[in-house]
């Protein structure tokens, strides 16, 4: 499987894309790299980079967030793959709105599972199109910022990014 990969600097961190016409089947910041290509080699077997500008949108798209078009990301097509449990989970990720948070057990009631919370959490976790499937957007029932793979201080970035969060 070929696919076209971008980087864009933010002021979280390098952050890196890549997908193909069905849509963004990966983005993350750096350091997650890695792990997020291992898991499009688990996904779609051999898997080639083909350096593009613009990942069919994504990249413009990211950079009209940065400046302050919150719901910009709205409009990328994403291929996650997944199982259908995850799947769920993170289209309901994609109706939490810009400048909002759920908590978990929020997010497991929107899939129709309120007991699920812990399941829900693992699904998050395993989200490979961050930022644009924005986990960032959930947190502990208390409103704590709880769990997230690029680290608490980019959340808490994200989310003040997003006016989610005022301090």
């Amino acid at each position: 499987m070929k696919l076209e990969t971008a980087s864009v600097r933010t002021p979280a961190g390098d952050f890196r894309l890549a997908g193909h016409e069905k849509g963004l089947c990966v983005a993350g910041f750096s350091e997650s790299w890695p792990r997020l290509v291992e898991d499009l080699s688990n996904r779609f077997g051999e898997v080639t980079f083909e350096k593009g500008r613009d990942v069919f949108g994504a990249v413009a798209a990211l950079n009209r967030y940065l400046e302050g078009d919150l719901d910009a990301l709205d409009e990328i097509a994403v291929d996650t793959g997944g199982t259908p449990f995850q799947q769920k989970v993170w289209q309901a990720l994609r109706e939490i709105p810009a400048g909002r948070t759920w908590s978990y057990r929020d997010l497991a009631k929107k899939i129709g599972n309120p007991a699920a919370t812990r399941a829900v959490g693992a699904a998050n976790g395993r989200n490979p199109v961050s930022v644009v499937v924005p986990c960032h957007r959930v947190v502990a029932a208390d409103g704590s910022l709880w769990g997230y793979g690029g680290g608490l201080e980019r959340k808490r970035w994200l989310l003040q990014h997003e006016r989610a969060i005022l301090v």
